[in-house]
């Protein structure tokens, strides 16, 4: 009898993306299991794909716009998608406000906004979603959502009454926040927040401390940034009565994850339960004979809500064979054994520089997954 093959990985950082991921799986599988029955399942985990991910899985379509960069003078051409029979809205923050959008020198987290992220979200609405799921990985920002806030009509102003400038270098000059042009049709949809943190606002595990020096922050602008995420959140506790600041995922994106909560009552989920959910994972794996998942790198961390550890536990309860391939193997991958994994392999075919491994990904993951077949089909 014919096997199944559930090929579910994440994109292999700047070299495969989730698709391009499955399609080099099968043509390697299929050498050795030519008549088997390959269910394409391209995942994410609120990161960078989540977009493509889901309109893939539910045959949705790509929905054009132009919207504000990570400086509002700047103007970005991108994308969003729409699923369920035009009912829910998917959206990445990084593409409006990602930290790909700036070369290293120009980025400056006390400066860059979420507005376009804001602008999004309007733009979705205007389409007559019920259900909007946001993407929070690679922003490049730090304004606790700020300017995603201003975007849908939120006023944030100052000690003299005037509107408050973006980015996270100006939270602190904000005196007063003023709802009253918030877009009431924020009240009438489900925000499903998907991302892949779980640090707090401010703090040392905060967003500015772990993520600003990556967005171009010397130790000093961190501090500052800190000191005015505390703040914000501060006022938003004292002017709206809702407190977030420690919620796990509200440093996401710069604070992103905060400022969705507090002003467009948002829900903080992990990003890859998410994509699981929608792209109905579980029922597609009880078909299944052996699930393929993998990503760039596999390590320690992937058991802290990482794509392949959140497929491997869906294969676990269905008592599924589950075979994980990663560009980069590294420490503790002992412990996710126990937790679904049947076994993880290395896709590099030598020792070679970063670019090389990157031009050679889609052939190396290809071989990998052929020779795993090569041991399948000696087993019943």
């Amino acid at each position: 009898m014919p096997k199944t093959f559930v090929l579910a990985p994440d994109s292999f950082k700047e070299s495969m993306t989730a698709q391009q991921a499955c399609q080099a799986m099968q043509r390697g599988l299929q050498r050795i299991f030519p008549d088997a029955q390959y269910l394409h399942v391209p995942m994410a985990d609120g990161g960078e794909g989540t977009v493509d991910a889901l309109v893939a899985a539910a045959h949705g379509e790509m929905v054009s716009c132009s919207v504000s960069g990570p400086f509002i003078e700047q103007k970005v051409e991108t994308y969003f998608g729409l699923i369920d029979e035009g009912q829910t809205a998917v959206i990445e923050m990084a593409k409006a406000n990602g930290i790909h959008l700036l070369e290293p020198s120009e980025r400056n987290p006390a400066l860059t906004s979420t507005f376009g992220t804001g602008e999004m979200i309007q733009l979705v609405l205007d389409h007559g979603v019920k259900k909007i799921i946001i993407g929070l990985g690679g922003s490049v920002t730090n304004d606790a959502g700020m300017g995603m806030a201003q975007a849908l009509g939120v006023r944030f102003l100052d000690v003299a009454g005037q509107e408050v400038v973006q980015g996270g270098g100006q939270l602190h000059q904000i005196s007063q926040i003023d709802l009253s042009n918030l877009d009431t049709r924020l009240a009438h949809v489900e925000m499903l927040i998907a991302s892949d943190v779980n640090n707090p606002l401010y703090g040392e595990h905060g967003a500015a401390y772990i993520f600003a020096p990556q967005k171009g922050a010397n130790p000093t602008m961190v501090e500052q940034l800190d000191q005015n995420l505390k703040y914000f959140a501060g006022l938003v506790k004292s002017q709206l009565q809702v407190d977030y600041a420690h919620v796990a995922g509200a440093g996401a994106a710069g604070g992103l994850g905060f400022g969705l909560m507090a002003f467009a009552g948002a829900t903080l989920r992990s990003g890859v339960d998410i994509v699981i959910e929608e792209t109905r994972l579980a029922e597609k794996i009880k078909q299944a004979d052996f699930v393929f998942t993998g990503e760039g790198g596999i390590d320690f961390q992937t058991k802290f809500g990482k794509t392949p550890y959140g497929v491997a536990q869906v294969a676990k309860r269905l008592n599924t064979p589950v075979i994980a391939c990663a560009g980069y193997v590294g420490e503790g991958i002992e412990e996710l054994y126990a937790e679904g994994f049947t076994a993880i392999f290395g896709i590099m075919d030598g020792a070679c520089d970063l670019q090389t491994a990157l031009e050679n990904a889609e052939k190396n993951l290809e071989r990998t997954c052929q020779n795993v077949a090569r041991i399948l089909a000696l087993t019943p």
